[in-house]
């Protein structure tokens, strides 16, 4: 499998890059973002002292998981991280009935999980 880690890197890079964006374009306006992920979260039955620290979290957490998984860094680890992220986004979107943002970050969840799955599968295939 002498093009696994050309093929790894194609697989990883749409969400990668679609996770730092999401961080990059955030981390400038961070109080901003906040506020309106506050707002948004309003009729939510999380509680704005959670809501607060996380949407100050989220953008950090998404530029530098999409950053990790860009160069494939503990690419286990960055996997699950993701996919944990992506939980509790979709419950945040769940808790407001946010269902057309479920579905991309479903849809992410699902990319992440099959690139792990690829990963697993051919880490046995690879020489040390």
């Amino acid at each position: 499998m002498n093009h696994f880690k050309t093929t790894f890197f194609f697989l990883r890079l749409p969400v990668a890059v679609s996770l730092l964006g999401h961080g990059l374009v955030r981390l400038p306006k961070l109080a901003g973002f906040s506020n309106w992920m506050v707002g948004t979260m309003e009729k939510s039955v999380i509680p704005p002292a959670l809501i607060v620290p996380f949407s100050y979290f989220l953008p950090i957490a998404e530029a530098l998981l999409g950053l990790a998984l860009l160069v494939g860094f503990k690419v286990r680890y960055t996997l699950f991280a993701s996919i944990t992220l992506m939980s509790l986004l979709i419950f945040g979107s769940c808790s407001i009935e946010n269902w057309s943002a479920i579905e991309a970050q479903l849809l992410h969840a699902f990319y992440l999980m099959a690139i792990y799955w690829f990963w697993e599968k051919n880490q046995s295939l690879q020489t040390p």
